[in-house]
């Protein structure tokens, strides 16, 4: 009777958003043509090491590079934006703007404003004459609110085409009286009739919505400001809204009829390096991840950039040594105060290119400018699984394979990457061993993986595993072809 209570008292203390939290998958698992990252467990069963007393088989975070000829806009900037509008052939980016209020203990003014450029460094701000702006119309905002006093938190949604009511772009941001939804077939004119409250809370911060394909839902990542820092009181009684939290509709264009609920509190960690709160996380869903990008804040100084990831939108993780994705400048730079790093990364050859609001001083004072920067990374290149000098194996789950040859993203050039493919209790099937396949010795993005007389498109719809054998080589990702795969990069480009 004593377990009987006891399991049911532990039970009723598990709510809906943890009994939710990355369940494993099931397998075989349907991986279709999107790329499979390794770094997580989720798709990888096991890795070991070789030697397995001395070495191991491990992740390892790649920083992004700052360009060298940042920041790509000076004297301007906030939470930002960007896109490769290839139709048109241009870079486009949305920011938010501010202008301080002369009338101490106001926040002044907020828009969203506009730039475009032919190659991604060279930025333009057209003059558009569409709105007031520190007395002029000449300049580049886009949208100040349905009042035309506040139009800030600028984020551009990736939706299906059935969300869409037509529009191109569909933008979140934060007006008077909450979070709105508005439209555009432009970009540049947004559709006042179209515009949608989605949340009456007050948020001072960029908030998100993905749409998550496989529980069919629109998911965002806010602060609950409504219920902690609501300014009643003392500190017990107000609480802390710097947090991430969570909230979810079945539907986007309406006023959402839910509730957020915390998911991301700083944890020891964070405290002992001071960063004792969390001022956002802009979050983009891609091949079935939900990737953060977390903004760790010290109370009321600094601000960098850091990466989080999550397989359901609950659970998010990150690394244990808390590598910065975007770091702040060296001091006396332009973005040795705060910086924001976006969501979106944009495809520009063999790299990613992210952009970030950086400013040159503290959170605590206006005594600061903004600029915008880049930073680039190879694509899906994040967070890699590194084998050791004596060699290492990473072994996946179950997969259900798709079809085509399997292509993978690694860098074998001062080792070596070679593969073979089993069947779910790991017996190599014919032709498939080590010794049949043709090493890679190279940087590829792309590379394709051939056997001496078999290929993995003969192997449609079948139950297998694939067994990486990694000597000093770092895997990013696999995926089969036609998943609309990255071109090889090698040493010779």
């Amino acid at each position: 009777m004593h377990r009987l209570l006891t399991t049911l008292l532990l039970s009723s203390l598990v709510s809906p958003a943890m009994a939710q939290h990355d369940p494993l998958p099931v397998e075989p698992i349907d991986i279709g043509a999107e790329p499979q990252f390794v770094f997580d467990n989720f798709i990888v069963d096991n890795h070991w090491a070789l030697k397995y007393k001395r070495e191991s088989v491990g992740r390892v975070f790649h920083q992004p590079k700052k360009f060298a000829g940042n920041p790509v806009i000076a004297g301007e900037g906030g939470y930002t934006t960007v896109i490769r509008d290839t139709e048109a052939g241009l870079f486009r980016m949305w920011y938010q703007t501010w202008v301080a209020s002369a009338i101490k203990g106001k926040s002044g003014r907020y828009a969203i404003a506009y730039a475009e450029s032919p190659d991604g460094v060279a930025w333009t701000l057209p003059k558009l004459g569409l709105f007031e702006w520190k007395g002029t119309k000449q300049n580049n905002i886009v949208w100040t609110g349905l009042k035309g006093k506040r139009g800030s938190q600028v984020y551009l949604l990736d939706l299906p085409d059935s969300a869409r009511r037509g529009f191109r772009f569909v933008m979140l941001y934060g007006g008077s009286g909450g979070s709105h939804l508005i439209g555009s077939h432009d970009g540049i004119h947004w559709d006042r009739q179209s515009n949608t409250p989605v949340t009456s809370m007050h948020s001072d911060t960029q908030n998100a919505i993905v749409f998550d394909p496989r529980r069919n839902e629109y998911v965002m990542f806010c602060r609950a400001k409504h219920i902690y820092r609501t300014f009643r009181g003392d500190i017990v009684d107000t609480g802390a809204s710097r947090r991430v939290a969570r909230m979810s509709s079945p539907k986007l264009w309406t006023l959402w009829d839910a509730e957020p609920q915390n998911i991301l509190v700083p944890d020891e960690t964070d405290e002992r390096a001071g960063f004792n709160f969390f001022y956002g996380m802009p979050t983009r869903y891609h091949a079935g991840i939900y990737w953060g990008f977390l903004w760790p804040f010290k109370m009321n100084t600094d601000i960098h950039t850091e990466l989080a990831w999550s397989r359901d939108g609950f659970q998010f993780h990150r690394l244990p040594g808390r590598p910065q994705l975007i770091e702040r400048g060296p001091e006396g730079s332009w973005d040795d105060g705060m910086v924001f790093g976006g969501y979106r990364w944009v495809d520009v050859g063999d790299e990613w290119w992210l952009y970030y609001a950086g400013w040159d001083g503290p959170h605590g004072t206006r005594e600061r400018s903004p600029g915008i920067g880049l930073v680039k990374l190879r694509p899906e290149g994040f967070i890699s699984m590194r084998g050791p000098a004596g060699g290492g194996v990473v072994c996946t789950r179950k997969i259900r394979w798709p079809g085509g040859k399997l292509l993978i993203n690694a860098d074998a050039r001062d080792g070596e990457l070679s593969v073979r493919v089993t069947d779910g209790k790991r017996k190599v099937l014919p032709g498939f061993d080590y010794t049949d396949c043709a090493a890679l010795n190279a940087d590829s993005l792309a590379h394709e993986v051939e056997w001496r007389d078999r290929s993995t498109a003969d192997l449609a719809g079948q139950v297998v595993r694939f067994e990486f054998f990694l000597k000093t080589a770092d895997l990013y990702t696999f995926r089969a072809s036609g998943g609309g795969e990255q071109q090889q990069r090698t040493d010779d480009e």
